[in-house]
């Protein structure tokens, strides 16, 4: 009820931020955005491909942009400035899950401890909302009229990600409050599958493709960076644990501009 609070208000929030900017004049562009997810976690083993291929999920997300190059009310591009013509406001509400299992050399063997790994099993659900402000090295304009197809971006930007993990085990009796059940290195409370919420970074680079005079096709490779090490339900506090849970998230996009 508390995620589903702050979700609502960050909403509002979003909504309240954009209708200002739309009082200005400025132009709309909706769209979609589907596609597969490595999740970085605390199951596995880093930089192990068999981790980050086998702990791998989808995304989708709906995406809505301010174009401040082209104005609606006139039905004429804007004042002529760099930022203008170099820079869009990107508004996301996505959603991304992911199984979770133990691979890599820790996971193999006949030993109980590994027994023990390969038993274990979670699922990450986030619910992510926020902004990014993208960068367009070519201009706006000039994509916009045809002068290319392509147009390269890069962008920033921070999320409010709320988190609902899952955790199990086949192990013994199942019970994911006995740490016996666990590998054994393993700090007593390192498994938690409570819901919770965060902020997260957002980074990406891309490129949409001019399909029509109204829409465009896209394609975005990000990088998200939690703010804590909970979102798989997992923190094992060992001193290889180095950062918190991320991902990366290769989606493809449809883009229709409204004005």
């Amino acid at each position: 009820m508390r995620n589903l609070k702050l979700l609502s208000v960050s909403f509002l929030l979003l909504v309240g931020t954009h209708f200002g900017f739309a009082q200005l004049g400025f132009s709309h562009e909706i769209g979609a955005i589907v596609g597969p997810v490595q999740f970085r976690s605390d199951y596995g083993v880093r930089q192990d491909e068999g981790t980050n291929f086998g702990n791998s999920g989808y995304g989708i997300g709906i995406i809505h942009y301010l174009n401040f190059s082209y104005s609606a009310e006139c039905d004429c591009y804007t004042t002529d400035s760099y930022f203008n013509d170099h820079f869009k406001l990107r508004s996301e509400i996505s959603y991304n899950q992911t199984k979770l299992d133990h691979h890599g050399k820790w996971a193999e063997g006949s030993s109980v401890e590994a027994a023990k790994l390969r038993a274990h099993t979670g699922e990450a659900n986030n619910f992510d909302i926020g902004m990014q402000l993208e960068y367009f090295p070519l201009s706006i304009r000039d994509f916009q009229a045809f002068a290319y197809r392509f147009a390269p971006f890069i962008s920033l930007g921070v999320h409010y990600t709320a988190y609902r993990p899952k955790a199990a085990t086949s192990f013994s009796d199942q019970n994911i409050l006995n740490a016996d059940n666990f590998w054994g290195a393993w700090e007593p409370g390192s498994i938690d599958p409570s819901p919770g919420s965060t902020w997260s970074v957002v980074s990406s680079l891309g490129v949409r493709y001019k399909l029509s005079r109204d829409s465009d096709l896209m394609m975005d490779l990000r990088m998200q960076y939690f703010g804590n090490d909970w979102i798989d339900g997992l923190n094992h506090q060992l001193d290889s644990n180095k950062h918190n849970d991320w991902l990366i998230w290769l989606n493809f996009g449809y883009i229709y501009y409204l004005d």
